[in-house]
């Protein structure tokens, strides 16, 4: 399957579109991925039954609309390879296979009314969560090799570059991150009742949380940095897209120099939230009642990306001051 890609000239037009290749593995997991969020949906309004204080098909359902977004993107950066197209297209096979195992396991055991993370209770869901430790693994393996070939692989625009290897590399620290629920709490080795591991720092998991996203309003939540590390793959390059599309109209982000100098800055700035949020969960703090500490930090790391961006625009006023009077 092909389709085009328009690149971006340093002024900030478009030029004539290249082809891109996209991953069709990816695509048939994306597609697999829209069908069940549609069946979690339907089913989350028909089942009572719940899991850990939510709905039997919440875990699903959001699983199944975060991995039909982070395939088709995968789809998508993979296809645009240039060099280790042959490595980064078998990475994304096996990027399909991982996370068609991790959600077709999710899936099993919510259809059975337990929990599949973390779930040592018997042999056979101690199995299922073997494999599915494994999976992730392999999975953040997979992912390492296909952004490694972004690094390796030549991308005119450098702005663009920036943000798409920016966003690859803090999608893997995201991933990386969740790993932090997977040791046991205090608790459960004090009081072992077939559960070794934990989403939420404080209390233990099943308590108040978010509606469908499950996540805690009394207590630290590791699936946030995790969630917000993770789609760092679709949200860098997006604010590059907003760019993109405003330099149409804004003179000032026609200078391929302002884009990068700002798309490093969301990047570095994103970098920052994603390290925020590890803290603050880490402290066994709700996302939803940050203290006093917390909002200053947020609002410090949000000043200074105002004013690097600020500074980023100053620097390309002056360059277009300095040609002028050249």
């Amino acid at each position: 399957m092909t389709t085009t890609l328009a690149r971006p000239l340093s002024a900030g037009y478009l030029d004539p579109p290249t082809q891109v290749r996209w991953h069709r593995p990816l695509l048939v997991l994306a597609a697999t991925m829209a069908l069940l969020a549609g069946f979690a949906l339907v089913a989350r309004f028909v089942s009572t039954v719940e899991v850990t204080g939510l709905n039997q098909w919440d875990k699903p359902l959001k699983f199944a609309l975060s991995t039909l977004v982070y395939a088709v993107s995968w789809s998508w950066l993979i296809g645009q390879l240039d060099r280790g197209r042959r490595a980064g297209r078998l990475a994304g096979t096996v990027i399909t296979v991982a996370l068609f195992v991790e959600l077709a396991l999710i899936t099993w055991a919510a259809a059975t009314g337990t929990t599949s993370h973390f779930n040592v209770s018997t042999p056979l869901n101690t199995a299922v969560w073997s494999v599915m430790a494994v999976s992730i693994t392999v999975l953040w393996g997979a992912n390492l090799v296909a952004a490694v070939m972004l690094f390796r692989t030549r991308i005119e625009d450098r702005a663009r570059a920036v943000a798409i290897r920016w966003g690859a590399a803090l999608s893997l620290v995201g991933l990386a991150l969740g790993y932090l629920m997977t040791s046991p709490t205090a608790q459960q080795l004090s009081d072992f009742e077939g559960i070794a591991g934990a989403h939420t720092v404080g209390t233990a998991d099943g308590g108040p949380g978010l509606p469908v996203l499950g996540w805690s309003t009394v207590a630290g939540d590791l699936r946030i940095p995790h969630f917000v590390g993770m789609h760092a793959l679709q949200l860098v390059p997006l604010a590059l897209v907003v760019l993109e599309l405003a330099a149409r109209r804004v003179a000032a982000l026609r200078d391929v120099r302002v884009r990068v100098d700002l798309v490093r800055t969301v990047a570095a700035g994103y970098a920052g939230l994603v390290a925020l949020v590890t803290w603050q969960a880490l402290r066994g703090q709700s996302i939803v009642r940050p203290d006093g500490v917390t909002t200053v930090a947020g609002a410090a790391l949000a000043v200074a990306v105002l004013l690097g961006c600020a500074a980023a625009l100053a620097r390309g006023r002056a360059r277009r001051t300095s040609d002028v009077a050249r």
